[in-house]
């Protein structure tokens, strides 16, 4: 994509998300569950606790533990997939936890542990993003006390346009060059706190300059508050 008045491959605009899907309460066990897709990449995520953490020498007296598990069904994904966590699920799950860890107020929680789980059970990219959503929301319907919500979304430049929920054919988008194909695509995921205006995660691939990471940047705060507005929407059901 090199002219920015062009459409992206599937007809949205630069700064559309594909169809947001949020839903609480998918998973009766548990504590708190939550649902969250942007179009074909859906998470769905449970939350056990807070509850006592054991063995006991493992405890925290002073707050909480929070834990964080990410993985994709096998059927998720076109390619194969071996069952269990792979690299690359123990790298998100670790970015989930820090995207989520300065909302949960552990210390209001002490000896016990939070386990939250998030499971891909559709893949077509920015799966980490939508995992961050459906975590935060689970968290919230379970009442794990938070001081706001979190919401993540993905950005990039793809071609020379910058653009907002990345499909996986943008993923994956390539030019020639000197005869050889090349990627050309830099994918960005923003988790942002819109209460207070901070980031908590922002994972890059790719190279970008400068000024076009910072107007991803902008544009992926304007996204996040937009998805805020859906959670929100969808937790109060539950009051």
């Amino acid at each position: 994509m090199s002219d920015k008045k062009e459409k992206r491959p599937d007809g949205r605009e630069f700064d559309e998300t594909r169809k947001i899907e949020a839903k609480v309460g998918v998973i009766k066990r548990a504590d708190g569950s939550a649902y969250f897709a942007f179009g074909n990449s859906k998470a769905i995520a449970a939350v056990y606790g807070p509850r006592q953490l054991y063995p006991q020498h493992l405890q925290n007296p002073k707050k909480a533990i929070l834990r964080c598990f990410y993985d994709m069904f096998s059927f998720s994904v076109a390619e194969r997939k071996k069952p269990g966590p792979s690299r690359r699920s123990i790298e998100i799950s670790d970015e989930i936890k820090r995207a989520l860890y300065p909302v949960v107020l552990l210390e209001n929680f002490p000896n016990t542990v939070i386990d939250v789980y998030v499971e891909i059970i559709e893949a077509d990219a920015s799966t980490r993003c939508a995992a961050i959503n459906a975590a935060s929301m689970a968290l919230a319907s379970a009442g794990v006390l938070m001081s706001e919500l979190v919401t993540a979304v993905s950005v990039g430049k793809v071609g020379n346009a910058i653009v907002v929920d990345l499909s996986q054919e943008e993923e994956q988008y390539k030019i020639k060059k000197d005869g050889k194909e090349i990627k050309a695509t830099t994918d960005i995921a923003l988790a942002f706190l819109p209460r207070s205006k901070k980031i908590s995660l922002l994972h890059l691939d790719g190279s970008i300059k400068l000024s076009e990471l910072r107007e991803a940047i902008e544009l992926g705060k304007k996204i996040c508050t937009k998805i805020e507005a859906i959670q929100r929407q969808v937790l109060k059901k539950l009051e």
